[in-house]
């Protein structure tokens, strides 16, 4: 039997910095995560820091132009401008709350990082920025008394009356099934890195809130693109951690085997080039065998274990010794740049649904995520999302009664992400992306309408159809830049069949 639950506030999937931030603003809200807070979420795993004009040389508009260059012309300039203004009050506010932001003489202590004309990125403690501003934000939510929270709490599908207004969740809390009503949902629920077998981010993370709002009828945008982080750690862990882009920023050598610093052969920039290009260059320096190494050996040394102290203890747990030794890198997806479409105040296209932070798609990004401005988006849209849904108060009518979807068991979980990072990885072909939609077809005629495989095909199909190359989506065949075109999608059922629609 399902238990039912009435609850006069939004109702918020996912507790990472997007989902608290918008907690706080909307003042009365549900939060429901699917692990313990500060676990299972992207937010708390974030080294680099955030990036916002905090200093007295560089302003938003400096801000909003090195974003617009590394979105590779499919940037929303309204949703950048609102980004680059907004943003240092964000940062201001998080440390206001308690974030513990490096500081100098009052100021904030800030580095440079690839992309970016002017050193304006916040951090803590070198690389821990992630988990001690969520440590704080957690603080405040807890503390806030109109805020409930219910970890181990899990969306599986989104509840709509005839009209397809959201009007809650059906989730699993502590195994029993609740029907949640609600005035307004958001969505969450961060990226899609565990869809693939080499990511840095937290194998709970793997697109199940893309899925639930593309099977809920809501428009998606630019799913094909996805960053690859150049430089995860390859010691052979599931997710791999990270060695952060402040490394480069210090002044650290990508190398191959040979010790020769190979960045020159692909990018004026160097080591502080666009995500996208370093992440193709160590590809390629791995696949033609030399292999590629990050050497923090001179810039860094002996003071990697209070410098970077996430990066070290990483190392060390992998056999690497930083301060000695080169620490062996791979590509490995880190961030989605596309999501479920939404307004400026998170709104979907479906009415009572609103999405925030990773899983949705504001435009800010375009085909290349500037690096740190992740944790700023989901403070500053997560701020006004949370706004925006507290002030719904429409019901809706009674709830089109619906199944929960079906998990994708592990075995197959497993294959899909092998044949994602095969596939759909950081160069792509059409040959290789049709052999993969098989794949998922496969696997949907084996398992159902699973929200991870929604959000895997969402991401294939839409990689097949943009024959170009442009940001984090490259293309051997198509390896020139075309016409800059968004992509927006909807995508229907009928019966088990999927299909989909340009809008």
């Amino acid at each position: 039997m399902t238990d039912r639950l009435i609850f006069d506030g939004p109702v918020i999937l996912g507790a990472g910095l997007a989902g608290l931030t918008a907690a706080l603003a909307a003042g009365r809200a549900l939060v429901l995560s699917p692990t313990p807070l500060a676990t299972g979420c992207s937010s708390a795993w974030a080294q680099g820091g955030m990036a916002a004009a905090l200093s007295e040389d560089d302003t938003p508009a400096l801000h909003a132009a090195d974003t617009e260059a590394a979105g590779a012309g499919l940037c929303d300039p309204e949703a950048v401008a609102l980004l680059t203004t907004e943003g240092p009050g964000a940062v201001r506010a998080l440390a206001a709350l308690g974030a513990p932001f490096d500081t100098r003489d009052g100021d904030f202590t800030l580095s440079l990082e690839a992309a970016h004309s002017k050193a304006r990125v916040a951090r803590v403690g070198g690389d821990g920025a992630g988990a001690a501003i969520m440590a704080a934000v957690i603080a405040a939510v807890r503390a806030a008394p109109a805020i409930e929270i219910r970890e181990r709490a899990r969306a599986r599908r989104l509840l709509q009356d005839a009209s397809g207004r959201v009007i809650g969740v059906l989730a699993d809390i502590d195994g029993r099934l609740v029907e949640i009503l609600a005035p307004s949902v958001i969505l969450a629920t961060g990226g899609i890195g565990g869809l693939y077998a080499v990511t840095t981010t937290p194998a709970e993370v793997r697109g199940e809130g893309l899925g639930l709002a593309a099977l809920a009828g809501a428009v998606i945008a630019d799913p094909e693109f996805v960053q690859f982080h150049p430089t995860a750690i390859d010691i052979g862990r599931d997710p791999a951690p990270l060695a952060t882009e402040a490394l480069r920023g210090e002044g650290a050598i990508l190398r191959n085997s040979d010790a020769r610093a190979f960045m020159e052969d692909y990018h004026p920039a160097r080591e502080l080039a666009p995500r996208d290009v370093v992440a193709r260059a160590i590809h390629a320096e791995r696949e033609a065998g030399r292999g590629a190494f990050l050497d923090a050996t001179v810039v860094v040394g002996g003071h990697f274990p209070q410098a970077f102290p996430a990066v070290f203890e990483a190392c060390m747990s992998g056999g690497v010794d930083p301060r000695r030794a080169m620490i062996p890198v791979v590509p490995a997806v880190h961030y989605h740049m596309g999501g479920v479409a939404t307004d400026l105040d998170g709104q979907t296209s479906l009415a009572g649904l609103y999405a925030a932070g990773e899983c949705a798609a504001t435009g800010v990004h375009g085909a290349n995520r500037l690096a740190s401005n992740s944790l700023l988006e989901a403070a500053v849209f997560g701020a006004r999302a949370g706004r925006a849904a507290a002030a719904v108060k429409a019901k809706g009518g009674p709830p089109v009664l619906l199944e929960p979807l079906p998990d994708l068991p592990d075995a197959a979980l497993q294959a899909l992400r092998k044949a994602m990072s095969r596939d759909a990885g950081v160069i792509r072909e059409a040959e290789g992306l049709t052999r993969l939609l098989a794949e998922i077809d496969g696997l949907e005629a084996a398992h159902g309408l699973c929200p991870t495989l929604i959000a895997a095909r969402l991401i294939v199909d839409a990689a097949l159809a943009r024959e170009e190359s442009r940001g984090g989506h490259f293309r051997a065949d198509f390896p020139e830049t075309g016409e800059a075109v968004r992509t927006f999608v909807t995508l229907q059922t009928e019966s088990a069949a999927v299909r989909y629609a340009a809008e």
